[in-house]
């Protein structure tokens, strides 16, 4: 993402930011490297996901503050619906009534999430936000154990520590407005 704000929004990136990049990528490798449950197609899915959502944050801010944020939610969950009905069709299961509530708060806590996303990269430069996205990997982490007994192993959990402090002090080096 920061790639793109550089070479797209001209956004100017500090060195050491670099470096955070390249430690969180290398606990994503680490992460494919040693955890059995992620295949080739999974990582690729996921890298082709994230590079999407960068392109789809530099239109956002390119776009600036011509549209208001919910034009810009409203076009972006409407592509989305379409493209994943599409996707998902041969593998659709019909919901049980209490998976339906579950789609329907995920829907409506998504789309706020992705308003209030959409406006903070319309108001801040990319590379000092786009990092708080990832603080769903934490959530992701906890709901897996708590719901679905999901378990990780010593190096999955020092490569998701890797990837979270990278992104950490990408930020912290982000918002620092006093060093080059």
């Amino acid at each position: 993402m920061s790639f793109f704000a550089v070479l797209f929004l001209k956004e100017r990136i500090k060195l050491l930011q670099w470096g955070c990049f390249f430690v969180a990528f290398f606990g994503v490798t680490l992460l494919k490297g040693f955890d059995p449950k992620i295949t080739n197609i999974g990582l690729v899915l996921a890298v082709l996901s994230a590079l999407f959502t960068g392109l789809v944050f530099i239109l956002i801010r390119k776009i600036g503050q011509k549209d208001h944020p919910v034009v810009v939610v409203n076009y972006f969950m409407i592509f989305s619906a379409i493209l994943g009905g599409i996707l998902m069709y041969q593998y659709w299961i019909y919901p049980k009534p209490h998976e339906w509530a579950l789609l329907l708060s995920l829907g409506v806590f998504g789309y706020f999430g992705q308003l209030y996303m959409t406006k903070a990269v319309q108001l801040t430069e990319i590379n000092a936000i786009a990092p708080l996205k990832y603080i769903e990997v934490v959530f992701t982490i906890i709901f897996g154990l708590m719901f679905f007994n999901e378990s990780y192993s010593l190096i999955s959990i020092l490569a998701i520590i890797l990837i979270l402090f990278g992104l950490y002090v990408n930020t912290i080096l982000a918002n620092d407005k006093g060093s080059k």
